[in-house]
């Protein structure tokens, strides 16, 4: 696939089709790999994000416990 190279204030950049960023997931951000003189263009991969809303509904919603004891009776500590 061939794409053109446009002027972006001083720099210049190449635009994804609609069809490219659904197909692949890629939203705001790709990460760029140089390997063997080929530019990769891979979707960033953020399998953490918004953990943190998740966890306080979780909090909210009392689906925070703990399912086993921290620590077992049979566990010796000497």
């Amino acid at each position: 696939m061939q794409v053109s190279v446009v002027q972006i204030g001083n720099s210049k950049g190449i635009r994804l089709s609609k069809t490219l960023l659904d197909r692949y997931q890629i939203s705001d951000k790709v990460e760029l790999v140089l390997e063997n003189d080929y530019i990769v263009l891979k979707p960033v991969a953020e399998p953490r994000k918004n953990w943190e809303v998740a966890f306080a509904e979780m909090h909210r919603n009392g689906d925070d416990t703990l399912l086993i004891d921290s620590v077992f009776e049979d566990e010796n500590w000497d």
